[in-house]
């Protein structure tokens, strides 16, 4: 009997400093908008080409010049919903300052579930009613790897006008940080 505790309680004790470890090794940060916020290594962006819902490419490296937000989302997604009004906002007020949004829709059935969606959902911005309002792509399996991995909807990634990762967000994004990265002539 006394094996067995103090074999449970060394057990508990490693899953413990696990825990510690992996939180005590991490570097992201909680954003204004509850969302995960991790800092890119700087490492260049996938080479994605993707077809928008009229059959064309749209290639990731077609935008180096451009601050861009890739967006991975889905029309069943409830904060992907939530977060629409804040991309279209972002892509009226910036796309003339080189920035740009694309969503990457990951929905299993495609452009017959997709291009609907986007053609008849409205979305309250600043209380006017708009339409998605920046290129939306088909995403595949094989997209998402190229960013790492999706792990959850929405998932997006802040990439620099010389095409090198800036930030990943796994929520809500933060849009002080866009905005930041849109004004900086570095970026």
């Amino acid at each position: 009997m006394k094996k067995i505790a103090i074999i449970l309680v060394t057990i508990g004790v490693m899953f413990a400093l696990m825990f510690y470890a992996d939180r005590a090794t991490r570097k992201p940060k909680q954003s204004v908008a509850g969302t995960m916020a991790m800092e890119a290594s700087g490492k260049p962006a996938p080479e994605v080409r993707l077809k928008d819902l009229d059959g064309k490419d749209v290639a990731l490296a077609d935008l180096k010049g451009k601050v861009v937000f890739v967006n991975f989302w889905a029309t069943w997604c409830g904060p992907c919903q939530e977060e629409i009004p804040i991309l279209i906002d972002l892509q009226n007020k910036y796309a003339s300052k080189g920035f740009t949004v694309v969503g990457i829709a990951m929905d299993d059935e495609g452009k017959s579930v997709v291009a609907p969606f986007v053609e008849k959902e409205l979305y309250d911005v600043h209380g006017t009613k708009q339409r998605i309002n920046y290129p939306i792509v088909l995403g595949s399996d094989e997209a998402a790897e190229k960013f790492g991995g999706i792990l959850g909807y929405p998932t997006s990634f802040l990439i620099s006008r010389n095409g090198t990762q800036l930030m990943k967000f796994q929520g809500l994004p933060d849009v002080d940080v866009i905005t930041q990265a849109i004004e900086s002539p570095g970026n």
